[in-house]
């Protein structure tokens, strides 16, 4: 089906409905805003969504972001209103000072765009901050425009911090209606409860409308989850690309971690207290990976935690973690 949904004149009456209000709250002005100069978008592509902020261990979601926008150039279809979903006096927007005089300032962004991956295959993407305020309007209204794309699946990634060494791979719980991949790939499945985002709120939404959606949480080395680590970005495209078929070029990013592990290598082997705690966490992932009997995942990991373990490292992780999304600190913080 080739419908031009940017081109139809029509648009979903969720999206519609939820554009003016947010839980009996008037909004400042409308959600998004049409892109009236966008490409036409066929139905029946697959959605991506990369939100940054809250707790994007090791900059994933950012650089996944950056990564795409860069390499891939975004065509926007639909921009969202930053000064009806954006908190600026909790994640204040960078302004360069020249001297004498500011440049450059850089607003907030989150938009919907067509986009093309390394071998040309379209998809939608959802990128960009998460939002602070409206999120029922906003989640309803990402709803109703997946409803009218007619997107044959949904899948978003987000990165958590976790006590697993960065000397071996990465591995990933994965949420969502796709039992399939849950199966294969999820390599922890916890009962617990934690602080939820945007992107949890528009999983459960999406899956209450009967709609394909995975979410990757990707478990990042507690140790390196306020630095802006590579190999984070690069499971984050891994995960996305089993989801979808997508095809991603990350020759950059993996010669940037290879730079980077280099490093942190060193400063670990300058310290006997940060060599133990490597030691100790390779002995628990080396173990529970000899008498696994799970699928196989897609990022290998090791001796999980327990959702107290996970409660406890996520609420050192939030109070210390930097203010604005663009905070990023290099090597062990």
């Amino acid at each position: 089906m080739e419908r031009a949904f940017a081109e139809s004149g029509t648009w979903p009456s969720r999206a519609l409905r939820r554009a003016s209000y947010s839980g009996g709250m008037p909004l400042s002005g409308p959600l998004y805003e049409r892109i009236t100069t966008a490409p036409a978008v066929p139905a029946g592509l697959p959605m991506v969504v990369a939100l940054t902020g809250f707790t994007d261990a090791g900059s994933a979601v950012s650089r996944l972001v950056d990564h795409i926008r860069t390499e891939h150039e975004p065509n926007p279809v639909v921009a969202f209103n930053a000064d009806v979903l954006f908190d600026y006096r909790a994640r204040r927007p960078l302004i360069t000072f020249d001297g004498d005089h500011l440049v450059d300032y850089q607003p907030p962004r989150l938009d919907l765009s067509l986009v093309r991956d390394s071998l040309g295959q379209p998809f939608v993407l959802l990128s960009g901050y998460e939002p602070d305020f409206s999120w029922d309007a906003f989640t309803d209204t990402v709803v109703g425009l997946a409803e009218g794309l007619e997107v044959r699946s949904i899948t978003w990634v987000h990165a958590i911090p976790m006590p697993v060494p960065h000397t071996r791979p990465l591995g990933t719980t994965v949420s969502g209606t796709r039992s399939d991949l849950t199966e294969a790939h999820s390599v922890w499945k916890p009962h617990t409860q934690v602080p939820s985002t945007a992107g949890h709120l528009l999983e459960y939404r999406l899956a209450d409308a009967g709609m394909s959606v995975a979410g990757f949480a990707l478990l990042i080395p507690h140790y390196l989850a306020e630095t802006d680590f590579p190999a984070a970005a690069i499971a984050a495209l891994d995960s996305i690309s089993i989801a979808t078929g997508l095809v991603f070029d990350s020759d950059t990013l993996r010669e940037e971690n290879r730079e980077y592990l280099e490093k942190v290598d060193d400063q670990v082997s300058g310290s006997d207290e940060l060599t133990t705690m490597l030691h100790n966490l390779e002995n628990r992932y080396d173990a529970y990976m000899a008498g696994s009997t799970q699928a196989q995942p897609i990022i290998h990991t090791g001796d999980l935690p327990s959702a107290d373990e996970l409660a406890a490292e996520l609420e050192r992780f939030l109070a210390n973690r930097p203010s604005g999304d663009e905070d990023r600190r290099p090597g062990l913080g």
